[in-house]
């Protein structure tokens, strides 16, 4: 299997490369492990070339309805993770002007009461006006504040985060802190307040969840 193939198996359809291993013994392939080294090397370079210059000026669209569903993802990820655990993980995202799209891991499709909570959480802090500040810190400080960040990726030294919930008082590490909901690596940008995503008393609404492969699950989502 050549390291383009076991890439693709790996980014498009989710599977672990361990998996991808023992299926090649099973049927007798030999793995080109060097090539898929290569090409998950160069796929992460394109998308941090492409994040840089995606998020130089703003997003590529870099429009206001935009920039909240961009916000709105960081909500949903927090929610997710504590609706369904710590293992509910970002694997992607894509956001347009008219919905937000979400894939993270999760072995089961989720339940209506699940749906029902997530949704919850994110309108309930959209609602509670909360601050979102952007930091940029060494990344050991940045980890230790509990941020949340892509695995797999590589950063550098310094990385940018952005906190949803109130840093002014209290300690600013996740978990030790009730008024931080949410600390994530990211180039930004960002709404200032969670109020923002709300305006004209739109509210967050999950309009479908649907299995991307094994273990992968993707949520669609609106502003209504």
């Amino acid at each position: 299997m050549s390291g383009q193939q076991a890439f693709t198996l790996y980014e498009s359809y989710g599977f672990p490369v361990e998996i991808i291993e023992d299926l090649c013994k099973e049927n007798n392939l030999k793995l080109d492990k060097k090539g898929f080294e290569e090409a998950r090397a160069k796929h992460q370079e394109m998308s941090r070339a492409g994040s840089e210059q995606k998020f130089k000026g703003g997003l590529a669209d870099s429009s206001e309805i935009v920039v909240k569903y961009h916000t709105a993802t960081h909500l949903l990820h927090e929610a997710l993770k504590r609706v369904l655990g710590q293992d509910a993980n970002q694997r992607g995202s894509n956001i347009t002007a008219e919905r937000l799209r979400f894939d993270f891991t999760h072995p089961t499709k989720m339940t209506a009461e699940e749906i029902k909570k997530a949704e919850d959480l994110v309108n309930e802090w959209i609602e509670a006006k909360l601050p979102v500040t952007r930091e940029e810190l060494p990344k050991e400080e940045a980890l230790k504040r509990g941020a949340m960040h892509l695995f797999g990726e590589k950063y550098g030294d310094t990385v940018s985060i952005y906190t949803v919930g109130n840093l002014s008082e209290g300690s600013k590490v996740k978990g030790e802190n009730e008024n931080i909901k949410s600390v994530e690596f990211c180039g930004g940008p960002h709404v200032n307040n969670t109020s923002e995503i709300g305006e004209g008393n739109k509210k967050f609404k999950i309009t479908k969840e649907e299995a991307v492969s094994a273990g992968v699950r993707r949520i669609k989502a609106q502003l209504i």
